[in-house]
């Protein structure tokens, strides 16, 4: 797995302060304007309308607030990096911070020279850790939908006459066709609506070795990347200098 490029330039990014009312901010926001990252004071936040691409939360942990509220439900992650600030080292505080998802801090008052390193272990902790679950996701993914390719291969094999082999390579094969993961395919050939294998096409019934199959295989693994556009996204990171003078 390629590691993940690190972030070091934090400009044009967006810090929301979510903070009591009587939290001193002037030092975090002059050091965060040095760094070309603008704040703004929110008195509530929206998971929803958060860019974790763009989005960096400073949450209070020395106010009551509902830690919920910062959660994606899909991923169960927070929405954007949080950073806590932290007055208090109670449990109840720290608890409060680990279930927004926060993956750095800051000591109240804050010093302006801890800024940038608090923004550079937040945004690259959380990247890492929603690389992980994103990946995470996807094996759970292709384990629940394992029962699917099991049965089509069964399918095949009673209705067509092939071998197990050449009946997942013709499933494969098809899938790739398709643009579809090969679980997520074979899942919908089972729909209330689809008549498999009824209509499964004539030429995948014929006795063709497994070698042609794998060599096809090899071929659509090649074809189906390029064209599917599946370029690394740039995440900005390039050419970017370290800010870590100027906070």
């Amino acid at each position: 797995m390629t590691p993940q490029r690190l972030i070091q330039n934090f400009r044009r990014t967006r810090g929301w302060l979510w903070a009591a009312s009587d939290f001193n901010a002037e030092t975090l926001e002059r050091s965060l304007n040095k760094l070309g990252v603008s704040l703004a004071r929110v008195e509530q936040i929206d998971a929803g309308a958060l860019d974790a691409d763009r989005d960096i939360v400073f949450l209070d942990a020395d106010q009551q607030i509902n830690a919920a509220a910062l959660i994606n439900v899909e991923t169960n992650m927070a929405a954007a990096p949080v950073i806590g600030l932290v007055g208090v080292e109670a449990p109840s505080r720290l608890k409060l911070l680990a279930e927004a998802g926060a993956t750095a801090f800051l000591r109240k008052p804050i010093a302006a020279a801890s800024v940038y390193s608090a923004l550079f272990l937040d945004v690259n902790n959380y990247r890492r850790l929603h690389s992980a679950e994103t990946q995470l996701a996807a094996v759970n993914r292709k384990r629940r939908g394992r029962r699917y390719l099991i049965k089509a291969i069964v399918t095949l094999i009673q209705a067509r006459g092939l071998s197990d082999d050449d009946a997942y390579a013709a499933l494969r094969r098809e899938a790739m066709r398709r643009r579809l993961d090969l679980e997520e395919f074979c899942e919908a050939l089972f729909a209330p609506e689809s008549p498999f294998p009824g209509d499964w096409p004539i030429w995948v019934s014929r006795s063709v070795p497994s070698g042609k199959y794998g060599e096809a295989h090899a071929q659509d693994d090649v074809t189906g990347g390029r064209a599917g556009g599946l370029d690394d996204p740039d995440d900005g990171t390039g050419g970017r200098s370290d800010q870590a003078r100027r906070a």
